[in-house]
C-alpha cells in the first residue's frame, strides 16, 4: 500500500471523529468527560456541568454511544459515561483539555 492510499485510509478512519467533535454540545460533553474520568458523570451531571438541558445530553449520548464515541455502565437506575474513542481521546488532548488530577 502507498503512501497516499495509507493517508486516504486514515482520513476515512477519522472522518467520524472528526463529525462527533465538530458539534459543539457533543464537544462539550466529551470535554467533561475527558476532564472528569471513566463513569463519573451521569446525564444529569453532565448537563449541569455544561450548561445543556438534560434531554440535550441524553440524547447527544445515545449518538456518541450507537457510533462506539461514548460508552456506559449502569449502576442501578443511574448511567455512568465514559470516553471509548481513542482517536477522540487523542484530539481533546491536542486541543488542550486535560485529566482532572
Amino acid at each position: 500500500m502507498s503512501d497516499l492510499e495509507n493517508n486516504l485510509e486514515r482520513a476515512e478512519n477519522w472522518c467520524t471523529t472528526f463529525r462527533i467533535l465538530g458539534d459543539v454540545t457533543r464537544l462539550k460533553l466529551l470535554t467533561a468527560l475527558h476532564f472528569a474520568g471513566p463513569y463519573v458523570l451521569t446525564v444529569s451531571e453532565l448537563a449541569e456541568t455544561t450548561g445543556l438541558r438534560v434531554a440535550t445530553c441524553s440524547a447527544a449520548l445515545r449518538t456518541m454511544e450507537l457510533n462506539g464515541t461514548v460508552t456506559y455502565k449502569r449502576e442501578g437506575r443511574s448511567m455512568f459515561y465514559a470516553l471509548k474513542d481513542e482517536n477522540a481521546h487523542k484530539l481533546l488532548h491536542c486541543m488542550g483539555s486535560e485529566h482532572e488530577e
